[in-house]
Order: structure tokens, then C-alpha cells, then sequence
């Protein structure tokens, strides 16, 4: 054993010498370095945040192309009612230019659309012209049975209580005829803008019938190759989703309607006619306008009819809806839009809430659109 001199460091060791091949021993982790704060994070919580921040951002963008199209209601709402009238107009286009020039089918398509559409409405005016007379007799009347009625059991209201409520909406009408006036002249400017939306959504409509795939084949163009047959099946799902959306809820409507007039005939509420067309248009919005229209017709019956016809039209809700949910959608719709009635219901209340009607009515086509979509998308992916 030797020793060093004083005031002499210590000798090393010699390093042994590695083996040939043989790899260097691992340094252990975090030695002589900080250690990054993602390694305390769990898995499940960095996956979950990685989430959140990604649906944070479809979010604001969802917000601001809904606050856009808030900003432009008058041409967004036209094309939409283009693109309906093109979907049912498509078939008996498409029919007639086996025959016609593509114009000329166009333009008798509409010719036929619109007779149609007059000759109901000028049905619905004569026969409400007609039954008029006859309407406010039984409806004098049938107020009379209604306060009867509310003086007895379970209500047992004080006599005249519907006579003095309309006697109330009489003076406050006289009251404030100005103002309502006023209201109604301001009002006059949602006319116009309608007018407008009308013929700007039939202009489009001409030219959707008219050259559609060619509008679409040219805005398939703007894209990159490699994109095009991607958005192609995207825009096929699409027009087939809503197309068959839009001509399986107005045979679902036209169905109700026709039931609807049925029952009050049979049960002889005045107004049939009338009150099938209202059931017609509100049974547009899935689940909540069919009861609307048919408690308008309860209110009829009631005033017209009694207390016991308008409880049978009160059941023929009940009825309707059960036809309506549990027959006809799963016939019409089953092979268009596949969509569970609990999806449709939160959709239709959160157009309702965001857009009030309107988004009602709007709510269910682009929900069963954007699902047709994402569907075609995720069964093509390669």
C-alpha cells in the first residue's frame, strides 16, 4: 500500500474498462435537474384536459358562427327555404325533364306548386267567410255554456266570470287601440323583410332545381384534389339526410292534418278546414306544434261544442301523438334520419331557447344532417 506526500491529493482509482459492447449504467431520473411539472399530472387528467381545451374551442367557434348567422337571418332563413323547396320540387322535376327541357319542367314544377298552394288557401278564406256568420252565433253561445259550466263543480267560479274577462279584453283593446295601432304599423317592416325572404328563397330555389350539380361540382373545384372526395360522400350524406327529412315531415304533417279533420268532422267542430291547415304548419316542428294546433281546436270545441267534445279532442292529442311518434315517424323517416326521440326533443328546445321559433323549426334538420354526415364520414374512414 502506498502513501502520498503531504499536501498531495489523493490517487484515483483507474477506471475498470467496460466490456465490448456492454451499454453504460442508466443515470437515475431527475439528477442534478428539476423535475417537470407534467410528471405529478395523472394520465386520465392530462387526457382530460387535452379534451377540454379542444371542445373550448369548437365552442367559441360554434358561438361565433351562430352569432354570425344571427346576423343574417333574412338570407340564411331564404336559402333554407330554398333548399326545402328544392327537395320537394326535386322528384317531379326530375320526372318532368325526362319529357321537357330542364326549364321548362322547372318552371311548370312551380306552376303546379303554386296552384296547389293558392287553391288550399283560397279553400281555407271562402270556407271561414262562409261559417262566419254561423261561427260567432255558436260562439256567443257556447261563452254562455263555458261560464255555465265554470259556476259548478270542481271550479265553482262566480256567475259571469267569462262575460266580464271579455268585457276586460274589450275595454283594454278600446283603451289602447292607439298604441296597438302603432304597434301593429311598426310591425309592418317584418312584412316587407317576409316578402323579401320569399322571393329571394324561390330565386334560389329556380336555380338549385335548375343547375344544383353543377353549383356543386364547381364548388367542388375550389377544393385541393385530395379533399374533393371527402367533401363529395360529406355533401352526398347531407342532401340525402335532409331531403328525406323534409319529404318525411310533411307526409307526417299531411298525415296528421288529414286524421286531425277526420276526428272534428266526425265530432262536428266548425272550422275543419281551417284548423287541418294550422295542424299542417305546426306539426312542421316535431313533438310540441301538433299539441299547439290541436289545443287551438279544443278551444274550438269548447266554445262551439262543449265541455265533453273538447275532452275528446284533448284525447285526440293523446292519440295523434302516439300515431305520430310510434307509427309514422318510424315508417316515413326510419331510412332517412335515424335519430332517437330524445335527440330531437333536446334539439328542437335548444333551437327553441337560441332562436325561438325559428330555431324550432331549424333545429332537427341540422341535427340529423350534421349526424348523416359524421356517419358517412366515420364508416368511409380509411
Amino acid at each position: 500500500m502506498t502513501t502520498n506526500g503531504p499536501g498531495r491529493r489523493p490517487a484515483r482509482r483507474p477506471r475498470r474498462a467496460r466490456p465490448l459492447g456492454s451499454r453504460p449504467s442508466p443515470v437515475p431520473p431527475h439528477r442534478g435537474r428539476p423535475v417537470p411539472a407534467d410528471d405529478h399530472v395523472p394520465p386520465g387528467l392530462r387526457t382530460a384536459a387535452g379534451y377540454t381545451w379542444r371542445l373550448l374551442l369548437l365552442g367559441v367557434a360554434a358561438y361565433l358562427a351562430v352569432d354570425v348567422l344571427a346576423r343574417l337571418v333574412l338570407p340564411v332563413v331564404a336559402v333554407f327555404v330554398a333548399l326545402v323547396i328544392t327537395s320537394v320540387l326535386r322528384p317531379l322535376v326530375d320526372l318532368l325533364a325526362r319529357l321537357l327541357p330542364r326549364s321548362l319542367a322547372v318552371l311548370l314544377s312551380f306552376l303546379l306548386a303554386g296552384a296547389l298552394v293558392g287553391g288550399i288557401l283560397a279553400l281555407v278564406g271562402t270556407t271561414v267567410a262562409d261559417e262566419w256568420s254561423r261561427l260567432g252565433t255558436e260562439l256567443r253561445g257556447g261563452l254562455g255554456r263555458i261560464d255555465h259550466w265554470l259556476t259548478g263543480a270542481p271550479f265553482h267560479l262566480r256567475p259571469g266570470t267569462v262575460t266580464d274577462l271579455r268585457a276586460k279584453i274589450g275595454s283594454f283593446v278600446a283603451a289602447h287601440r292607439t298604441a296597438l295601432l302603432n304597434t301593429a304599423i311598426s310591425q309592418a317592416s317584418r312584412v316587407v323583410e317576409l316578402v323579401t325572404g320569399l322571393a329571394l328563397a324561390v330565386f334560389c330555389s329556380v336555380f338549385f332545381l335548375h343547375s344544383g350539380d353543377r353549383m356543386w361540382r364547381w364548388a367542388e373545384s375550389l377544393l385541393p384534389r385530395r379533399a374533393r372526395p371527402v367533401w363529395h360522400r360529406a355533401g352526398r350524406a347531407a342532401w340525402r339526410s335532409f331531403a328525406g327529412y323534409t319529404r318525411g315531415v310533411l307526409i307526417v304533417s299531411a298525415t296528421n292534418a288529414v286524421l286531425v279533420g277526420i276526428a272534428l268532422a266526425v265530432l262536428r267542430v266548425p272550422l275543419v278546414l281551417p284548423l287541418m291547415v294550422l295542424e299542417f304548419a305546426a306539426a312542421l316542428v316535431p313533438l310540441i306544434g301538433s299539441p299547439i294546433a290541436l289545443a287551438v281546436a279544443a278551444l274550438v270545441a269548447l266554445a262551439t261544442r262543449g265541455p265533453v267534445v273538447a275532452l275528446l279532442v284533448l284525447a285526440l292529442i293523446v292519440v295523434i301523438g302516439q300515431i305520430e311518434g310510434h307509427l309514422l315517424h318510424p315508417l316515413v323517416m326510419g331510412w332517412s334520419v335515424r335519430i332517437h326521440p330524445v335527440a330531437i326533443a333536446l334539439s328542437v328546445t335548444g333551437g327553441a331557447v337560441l332562436a325561438g321559433v325559428l330555431g324550432a323549426v331549424v333545429a332537427v334538420p341540422v341535427v340529423s344532417v350534421a349526424w348523416a354526415v359524421i356517419g358517412e364520414l366515420r364508416d368511409h374512414d380509411p
